[in-house]
Protein backbone atom coordinates (compact mmCIF):
# COMPACT_ATOMS: atom_id res chain seq x y z
CA UNK A 1 0.00 0.00 0.00
CA UNK A 2 1.64 3.33 -0.72
CA UNK A 3 1.11 5.70 1.95
CA UNK A 4 1.73 9.52 -0.21
CA UNK A 5 4.29 10.25 2.06
CA UNK A 6 7.54 9.23 0.09
CA UNK A 7 10.01 12.14 -0.20
CA UNK A 8 8.23 14.26 2.73
CA UNK A 9 10.21 15.73 5.50
CA UNK A 10 8.74 14.44 9.32
CA UNK A 11 9.96 16.16 12.38
CA UNK A 12 10.05 13.40 15.49
CA UNK A 13 11.09 14.68 18.57
CA UNK A 14 12.34 12.03 21.14
CA UNK A 15 13.29 10.07 18.40
CA UNK A 16 16.73 8.72 19.88
CA UNK A 17 14.86 5.40 21.15
CA UNK A 18 11.38 3.52 22.26
CA UNK A 19 8.45 4.81 19.95
CA UNK A 20 10.17 7.64 18.49
CA UNK A 21 12.80 5.65 17.15
CA UNK A 22 10.47 3.32 15.66
CA UNK A 23 8.16 5.88 14.27
CA UNK A 24 11.41 7.56 12.32
CA UNK A 25 12.16 3.94 11.19
CA UNK A 26 8.15 4.02 9.61
CA UNK A 27 8.27 7.09 7.93
CA UNK A 28 12.02 6.13 6.51
CA UNK A 29 10.65 3.24 5.09
CA UNK A 30 7.84 4.69 3.21
CA UNK A 31 10.36 7.09 2.28
CA UNK A 32 10.25 10.23 4.25
CA UNK A 33 13.46 12.03 5.04
CA UNK A 34 13.50 13.32 8.67
CA UNK A 35 14.92 15.55 11.32
CA UNK A 36 15.18 13.51 14.55
CA UNK A 37 15.29 15.65 17.98
CA UNK A 38 16.65 14.19 21.38
CA UNK A 39 18.33 15.02 24.20
CA UNK A 40 21.20 12.22 23.99
CA UNK A 41 23.24 13.50 21.63
CA UNK A 42 25.31 10.49 21.21
CA UNK A 43 22.15 7.95 21.12
CA UNK A 44 20.58 10.55 18.36
CA UNK A 45 23.66 10.45 16.63
CA UNK A 46 23.72 6.46 16.29
CA UNK A 47 19.73 6.57 15.08
CA UNK A 48 20.04 9.55 12.71
CA UNK A 49 23.04 6.94 11.29
CA UNK A 50 20.91 3.84 11.32
CA UNK A 51 18.38 5.20 10.01
CA UNK A 52 19.91 7.00 7.14
CA UNK A 53 21.69 3.75 5.95
CA UNK A 54 18.89 1.26 6.63
CA UNK A 55 16.52 3.44 3.92
CA UNK A 56 18.82 5.79 2.25
CA UNK A 57 16.44 8.97 3.06
CA UNK A 58 17.88 12.40 3.95
CA UNK A 59 18.47 12.40 7.85
CA UNK A 60 19.41 15.02 10.69
CA UNK A 61 20.09 15.03 13.84
CA UNK A 62 19.23 17.81 16.34
CA UNK A 63 19.70 17.56 19.51
CA UNK A 64 17.71 19.33 21.56
CA UNK A 65 15.39 19.33 24.92
CA UNK A 66 12.12 20.07 23.40
CA UNK A 67 11.14 21.46 26.82
CA UNK A 68 13.48 24.34 26.42
CA UNK A 69 12.44 27.42 24.25
CA UNK A 70 15.71 28.11 23.27
CA UNK A 71 16.32 24.26 22.32
CA UNK A 72 13.14 24.36 20.60
CA UNK A 73 13.85 27.47 18.15
CA UNK A 74 17.30 25.40 16.89
CA UNK A 75 15.20 22.79 15.93
CA UNK A 76 13.30 25.41 14.01
CA UNK A 77 16.02 26.93 12.36
CA UNK A 78 17.46 23.34 11.26
CA UNK A 79 14.52 21.74 9.93
CA UNK A 80 14.51 25.40 7.97
CA UNK A 81 17.93 25.39 6.66
CA UNK A 82 17.78 21.81 5.92
CA UNK A 83 14.46 21.38 4.58
CA UNK A 84 13.10 24.79 4.29
CA UNK A 85 10.39 23.71 6.33
CA UNK A 86 8.49 20.14 7.52
CA UNK A 87 5.12 18.53 6.13
CA UNK A 88 5.08 15.93 9.76
CA UNK A 89 5.29 16.71 13.44
CA UNK A 90 5.19 14.01 15.70
CA UNK A 91 5.67 16.09 18.79
CA UNK A 92 6.39 12.42 21.09
CA UNK A 93 8.93 13.45 23.50
CA UNK A 94 7.75 12.71 27.40
CA UNK A 95 8.28 11.33 30.34
CA UNK A 96 6.27 9.45 33.08
CA UNK A 97 6.76 11.05 36.34
CA UNK A 98 6.30 9.83 40.05
CA UNK A 99 4.54 12.41 42.73
CA UNK A 100 2.13 12.95 44.86
CA UNK A 101 0.36 16.40 44.24
CA UNK A 102 0.46 17.70 47.94
CA UNK A 103 4.40 17.49 47.81
CA UNK A 104 5.35 18.27 44.34
CA UNK A 105 6.34 21.55 43.53
CA UNK A 106 6.17 24.25 41.66
CA UNK A 107 9.25 23.60 39.16
CA UNK A 108 8.24 19.73 38.79
CA UNK A 109 4.60 20.89 37.52
CA UNK A 110 6.33 23.73 35.17
CA UNK A 111 8.70 20.93 34.02
CA UNK A 112 6.23 18.38 32.52
CA UNK A 113 3.99 21.03 31.36
CA UNK A 114 6.99 22.71 29.52
CA UNK A 115 8.08 18.92 28.28
CA UNK A 116 4.66 17.63 27.70
CA UNK A 117 2.20 20.92 26.40
CA UNK A 118 4.55 23.56 25.60
CA UNK A 119 6.68 21.78 23.79
CA UNK A 120 4.13 21.03 21.09
CA UNK A 121 2.84 24.55 21.28
CA UNK A 122 5.95 25.67 19.91
CA UNK A 123 7.01 23.33 17.08
CA UNK A 124 3.26 23.50 15.61
CA UNK A 125 3.39 27.76 16.32
CA UNK A 126 6.40 27.85 13.97
CA UNK A 127 6.24 24.87 11.65
CA UNK A 128 2.67 24.83 10.35
CA UNK A 129 2.84 28.26 8.51
CA UNK A 130 5.36 26.73 6.22
CA UNK A 131 3.56 23.39 6.17
CA UNK A 132 0.61 25.27 4.83
CA UNK A 133 2.81 26.84 2.13
CA UNK A 134 3.53 23.45 1.15
CA UNK A 135 0.37 22.21 0.66
CA UNK A 136 -0.39 21.18 3.91
CA UNK A 137 0.46 18.47 6.01
CA UNK A 138 -0.39 16.34 9.50
CA UNK A 139 0.49 17.22 13.40
CA UNK A 140 0.02 14.46 15.58
CA UNK A 141 0.61 14.43 19.35
CA UNK A 142 1.64 11.55 21.25
CA UNK A 143 -0.06 11.57 24.79
CA UNK A 144 -1.19 8.30 26.80
CA UNK A 145 -4.09 6.33 27.53
CA UNK A 146 -3.25 8.22 30.75
CA UNK A 147 -4.92 11.16 30.06
CA UNK A 148 -8.61 9.56 30.64
CA UNK A 149 -8.04 6.52 32.60
CA UNK A 150 -5.24 8.04 35.42
CA UNK A 151 -2.51 6.48 37.35
CA UNK A 152 -2.55 7.09 40.95
CA UNK A 153 1.23 7.63 41.42
CA UNK A 154 1.92 9.83 38.37
CA UNK A 155 -0.83 13.31 38.79
CA UNK A 156 0.91 15.29 36.88
CA UNK A 157 1.93 13.40 34.00
CA UNK A 158 -1.99 12.41 33.76
CA UNK A 159 -3.02 16.38 33.49
CA UNK A 160 -0.22 16.93 31.16
CA UNK A 161 -1.46 14.33 29.09
CA UNK A 162 -4.67 15.41 28.98
CA UNK A 163 -3.72 19.11 28.30
CA UNK A 164 -1.90 18.01 24.86
CA UNK A 165 -4.98 15.92 24.24
CA UNK A 166 -7.38 19.51 24.41
CA UNK A 167 -4.64 21.20 22.77
CA UNK A 168 -4.42 18.73 19.61
CA UNK A 169 -8.04 19.33 19.48
CA UNK A 170 -8.32 23.05 19.48
CA UNK A 171 -5.16 22.59 16.71
CA UNK A 172 -7.14 20.56 14.83
CA UNK A 173 -9.95 23.13 14.45
CA UNK A 174 -7.29 26.15 13.80
CA UNK A 175 -5.19 24.21 11.51
CA UNK A 176 -7.87 22.47 9.17
CA UNK A 177 -8.07 25.33 6.46
CA UNK A 178 -4.32 25.25 5.64
CA UNK A 179 -4.72 21.54 4.76
CA UNK A 180 -2.84 20.48 7.88
CA UNK A 181 -4.29 17.72 9.80
CA UNK A 182 -4.13 17.17 13.95
CA UNK A 183 -4.65 14.40 15.88
CA UNK A 184 -3.53 12.65 19.45
CA UNK A 185 -2.80 9.22 20.38
CA UNK A 186 -3.39 7.65 23.51
CA UNK A 187 -1.25 4.48 23.90
CA UNK A 188 -1.67 2.28 26.56
CA UNK A 189 1.32 -0.34 27.86
CA UNK A 190 4.17 -0.17 25.38
CA UNK A 191 7.96 -2.01 25.73
CA UNK A 192 9.95 0.89 25.98
CA UNK A 193 13.05 0.96 28.05
CA UNK A 194 11.69 3.29 31.06
CA UNK A 195 9.17 0.49 31.35
CA UNK A 196 12.27 -1.96 31.81
CA UNK A 197 14.84 0.32 33.85
CA UNK A 198 11.68 0.64 36.34
CA UNK A 199 10.55 -3.02 36.79
CA UNK A 200 14.40 -3.66 37.57
CA UNK A 201 14.28 -1.10 40.18
CA UNK A 202 11.67 -2.50 41.69
CA UNK A 203 12.73 -6.13 41.96
CA UNK A 204 16.29 -5.97 42.44
CA UNK A 205 15.29 -7.27 46.36
CA UNK A 206 12.82 -9.12 45.72
CA UNK A 207 12.93 -12.71 44.62
CA UNK A 208 10.31 -12.09 41.17
CA UNK A 209 12.33 -11.07 37.99
CA UNK A 210 11.46 -8.24 36.34
CA UNK A 211 10.12 -10.06 33.20
CA UNK A 212 7.90 -11.55 35.13
CA UNK A 213 6.92 -8.08 36.97
CA UNK A 214 5.94 -6.29 33.95
CA UNK A 215 3.87 -9.44 32.24
CA UNK A 216 1.54 -9.17 35.92
CA UNK A 217 1.30 -5.53 34.90
CA UNK A 218 0.14 -6.47 31.23
CA UNK A 219 -2.24 -9.44 32.80
CA UNK A 220 -3.94 -7.13 34.91
CA UNK A 221 -4.17 -3.97 32.89
CA UNK A 222 -4.60 -5.54 29.53
CA UNK A 223 -7.46 -7.13 28.31
CA UNK A 224 -4.80 -8.29 25.63
CA UNK A 225 -2.31 -9.32 28.37
CA UNK A 226 0.77 -8.05 26.87
CA UNK A 227 2.80 -4.96 26.53
CA UNK A 228 2.69 -3.00 22.78
CA UNK A 229 6.12 -3.22 20.93
CA UNK A 230 7.14 0.56 19.91
CA UNK A 231 6.75 -0.74 16.20
CA UNK A 232 3.06 -1.62 17.08
CA UNK A 233 2.65 1.97 18.10
CA UNK A 234 4.80 3.66 15.06
CA UNK A 235 2.70 1.42 12.67
CA UNK A 236 -0.81 3.52 13.41
CA UNK A 237 1.45 7.05 13.38
CA UNK A 238 2.63 6.18 10.20
CA UNK A 239 -0.63 5.32 8.60
CA UNK A 240 -2.42 8.77 10.40
CA UNK A 241 0.54 10.48 8.84
CA UNK A 242 -0.49 9.01 5.57
CA UNK A 243 -2.65 10.44 2.53
CA UNK A 244 -4.94 7.12 3.50
CA UNK A 245 -5.97 9.08 6.20
CA UNK A 246 -6.63 11.81 5.09
CA UNK A 247 -10.25 11.90 6.57
CA UNK A 248 -8.57 11.36 10.24
CA UNK A 249 -8.74 14.66 12.18
CA UNK A 250 -8.90 16.50 15.29
CA UNK A 251 -9.16 13.20 17.02
CA UNK A 252 -7.63 10.80 19.53
CA UNK A 253 -6.82 7.20 19.09
CA UNK A 254 -6.23 4.59 21.68
CA UNK A 255 -4.24 2.01 20.73
CA UNK A 256 -4.41 0.17 24.02
CA UNK A 257 -4.90 -3.56 24.18
CA UNK A 258 -8.13 -2.95 25.55
CA UNK A 259 -6.86 -1.39 28.74
CA UNK A 260 -9.41 1.86 28.61
CA UNK A 261 -12.25 0.91 30.82
CA UNK A 262 -14.88 3.11 29.45
CA UNK A 263 -16.61 3.73 26.29
CA UNK A 264 -15.35 7.16 24.16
Amino acid sequence: MDLGIKGKVAVVTGASAGIGLAVARGLAAEGSNLALCARNALRLDQAVKAVGEEYGVRVIGVPADVGIRSDVDRVVQAVSQEFGGADILINNAGAGSEETILEAPDERWQHYWEMHVMAAVRLSRALAPAMGERGGGVILNNASICATQPLGYEPIYNVTKAALVMFSKCLANELIPLGIRVNALNPGLVMTQSWQDAARRLTEDQAMSWETYLENIARDNAPIGRFASPEEIADFMVFLCSTRASYCVGSTYYVDGGWLNVVT
